[in-house]
């Protein structure tokens, strides 16, 4: 049985380059791949500073790339019509779990526009994420 997929994506150059969809929809499911804060050209918003060998220095940035991830994700689920009211559950993988805990509440719950999103949630630290300047990658999923 084959199974029924609609994939949309963001035109970015990393798609084509790594070959993968940034989202998919399967029945009544989106899976979103990991989002992060990249404009519409593709340039990372919040770059922070690096040292001569490309690690990251100050984490300081690390709302304005929240913020800007959970815009990116809900761009991308408006392709399928769906909003981020929609989303179930969500994976945020981050490079300093202190800067991230600092602000993700505020974040988040304005982002989701409540004061509790009804969303399953769950943090996770990691060294690097694909791109030297990232500080923080969300993985989504939503049901329609």
């Amino acid at each position: 049985m084959k199974l029924s997929k609609e994939s949309k994506g963001m035109g970015m150059p990393w798609e084509d380059s790594y070959g993968y969809a940034q989202a998919v929809k399967v029945g009544d499911t989106i899976y979103l791949s990991g989002q992060l804060s990249h404009d519409a050209q593709g340039n990372m918003v919040g770059a922070p500073p690096l040292d001569e060998k490309g690690r990251i220095l100050d984490h300081a940035n690390m709302e304005i790339q929240m913020r800007q991830t959970y815009e990116n994700a809900k761009s991308l689920l408006g392709q399928f019509g769906a909003t981020l009211d929609n989303v179930v559950e969500e994976v945020l993988y981050v490079t300093d779990m202190d800067a991230a805990f600092a602000v993700a509440g505020t974040v988040r719950k304005a982002a989701y526009g409540v004061e509790k999103p009804n969303v399953a949630s769950t943090v996770l630290v990691t060294p690097r994420l694909a791109l030297p300047t990232q500080l923080i990658e969300i993985k989504f999923v939503a049901k329609v």
